[in-house]
């Protein structure tokens, strides 16, 4: 619960987030949040975690009267999972006009890039610190007035002797 609405009753912080967020998706990729927010039940939990809506490119229109024309969908996805988006094209518009409630995309364009955030790679693990290699990394740091400093550093020595094998006398 973040706000609070003029009678005083709380606002989860996500309607606060939409509320800011959704004008801004509206405008820079023509796409709404709740469109994102849906995105599982509309594309199913297997495509869902391997893609997401990207923007909406709706056609340029040259004068006010013009024929309204169906936008294009553009929906970001790992490489994995481009053929199964690709053969539930039909049924993903159907879906995504069904959301909107008018018959608002006519295609779907794939844009293949990484969709789940990138874990990075796992940290090795340290091997514990020698005596000796641990007095002679405290004598380094000795001299170092502050106690902050003289704390990182320490840190970080352990962390650097501790990725070195050890050396065999």
């Amino acid at each position: 619960m973040a706000g609070r609405t003029p009678y005083g009753n709380p606002v989860p912080v996500s309607d606060l987030a939409t509320k800011i967020l959704d004008p801004v998706l509206r405008k820079r990729a023509g796409i709404s949040i709740g469109l994102v927010q849906s995105w599982e039940e509309i594309a199913g939990p297997r495509l869902a975690s391997h893609s997401r809506p990207e923007k909406i490119q709706w056609p340029r229109r040259m004068h006010e009267d013009d024929p309204f024309e169906p936008a294009v969908l553009v929906i970001a996805c790992e490489g994995v999972a481009a053929l199964h988006l690709q053969h539930e094209t039909g049924e993903i518009i159907n879906r995504v006009n069904a959301f909107l409630g008018f018959n608002a995309i006519s295609r779907i364009r794939i844009l293949q890039k990484p969709v789940t955030p990138d874990r990075g790679k796992q940290k090795p693990s340290l091997r514990p610190l020698t005596t000796a290699e641990k007095a002679r990394l405290a004598g380094t740091v000795s001299l170092i007035e502050d106690d902050g400093l003289r704390a990182t550093l320490e840190k970080l020595g352990t962390t650097i002797l501790g990725e070195r094998k050890p050396k065999t006398p």
